[in-house]
C-alpha cells in the first residue's frame, strides 16, 4: 500500500468516527420566541350589582305561564368578579392575528337571557332564539348598535351582526325583568375574568397597549402595558376606582365603547 493510499484510509476512517451534522433548516429569528400573554387579577371589595326588582307576572304576562329562572346561589364577590371583561385597546402591529368572527347564541328562556353577558370581536353574529311558549320581542337602544327584532314565537330565532366595538344592552318589550349585556370588542385580545379574580389573554404581539377593564355597575378603568417580544405582561385593577392603593387611572368610556 502506497503512502498516498494510507492516507486516504485514515482520512476516511477518521471521517466516519466524526458525529455527522445537524441537518436542516436555519432557525428563523421568529422561531425561538415564545408568544407573549397578558395575565392579571381583578380585586373587588365589595358588591356592585344592584338587586333587579322583577313585578309580578300577572303585571306583564303575555301568553302562557312561565316561571321565572332564578339566580344559583354564590359567593357575592366571585360573582362580580366574573362580571368583568378585560380587553386590548390600541393600534395593532402587522403581525397581529386577524379577528374571528364568531356565531354565538343568546336564549330566550324561563323569561331570562341566557347568558345575559357575553364577549365578542366586532363582525360577530349573535343568534337569539326564543326557548319559551311566548312571544319575546329583543331590542336595543345602544349608540354601538341598534336594533329591534320584533314579536317572535317558541323556535324561533332572529339574529344580529355587531359591526362597531362597544357595549350593547339587550331588553325586551314584553318582559321588562330580561336585560343582557354584549360587549364588542376591537379585536380578539380579550377575557372574561373568572370568579377568583383572574384573567389571561394569549399569544399578544409585542407592542404596547391599552388594558381596558369593564363592569356594568362600576364602568371602564384602562392601564397602559408595554409588551416585549418574549416577555409576557401582568396588569391588576382594583375596582370601584375608590379602593386602589395605586394612583386613579379609570378614564370615561372612549373610541365608542360607550353603552345607552
Amino acid at each position: 500500500m502506497t503512502i498516498l493510499q494510507r492516507a486516504c484510509l485514515v482520512a476516511f476512517t477518521v471521517s466516519l468516527a466524526l458525529p455527522a451534522a445537524a441537518v436542516g433548516p436555519s432557525p428563523t429569528p421568529e422561531s425561538g420566541v415564545a408568544s407573549q400573554e397578558i395575565t392579571g387579577n381583578i380585586l373587588i371589595k365589595k358588591k356592585l350589582t344592584k338587586p333587579s326588582v322583577t313585578a309580578p307576572v300577572s303585571v306583564y304576562q303575555r301568553g302562557a305561564a312561565v316561571e321565572l329562572g332564578k339566580d344559583t346561589a354564590e359567593d357575592p364577590l366571585a360573582y362580580e368578579r366574573s362580571r368583568v371583561v378585560v380587553y386590548l385597546e390600541g393600534p395593532m402591529p402587522a403581525e397581529a392575528a386577524p379577528v374571528r368572527q364568531a356565531a354565538v347564541t343568546m336564549q330566550q328562556q324561563n323569561r331570562r337571557f341566557t347568558p345575559d353577558l357575553l364577549v365578542i370581536p366586532a363582525g360577530s353574529a349573535v343568534s337569539f332564539p326564543n326557548l319559551d311558549p311566548i312571544f319575546h320581542n329583543i331590542f336595543s337602544l345602544s349608540k354601538p348598535k341598534t336594533f329591534d327584532l320584533g314579536s317572535y314565537n317558541k323556535g324561533e330565532t332572529r339574529s344580529v351582526t355587531f359591526t362597531k366595538p362597544g357595549v350593547v344592552y339587550v331588553y325586551c318589550h314584553l318582559h321588562p325583568n330580561m336585560e343582557a349585556t354584549i360587549v364588542v370588542t376591537p379585536n380578539r385580545y380579550f377575557a372574561r375574568v373568572d370568579p377568583s379574580g383572574q384573567f389571561h389573554i394569549p399569544n399578544v404581539p409585542p407592542g404596547q397597549y391599552t388594558v381596558v377593564a369593564w363592569h356594568k355597575a362600576a364602568g371602564f378603568f384602562r392601564k397602559t402595558i408595554d409588551i416585549a417580544p418574549g416577555h409576557n405582561g401582568s396588569v391588576d385593577f382594583f375596582i370601584p376606582i375608590g379602593d386602589d392603593p395605586q394612583p386613579k387611572v379609570a378614564m370615561k368610556s372612549m373610541d365608542g365603547m360607550e353603552g345607552r
